[in-house]
């Protein structure tokens, strides 16, 4: 996972969790459901990532091809 698609995930986690608490703050149901999909969201492919990376590295540490 490079420096940009973390850089990528991260904005959109903030992002979400922008909306949600501006929804919070104004009561608006839609935008605080869509800031709340929006951060996990980009939790979940922070983690998809970060499993595809981890899962490399030990394909690469066992030597197999």
């Amino acid at each position: 996972m490079g420096f940009a698609t973390k850089t990528k995930n991260l904005v959109e986690e903030l992002t979400g969790a922008a909306k949600e608490r501006v929804g919070d703050v104004c009561g608006d149901e839609r935008l605080r459901v869509e800031g709340l999909r929006q951060r996990d969201d980009a939790r979940a492919r922070q983690a998809r990532e970060e499993r595809a990376r981890q899962s490399d590295r030990e394909w690469d540490r066992t030597g197999a091809r």
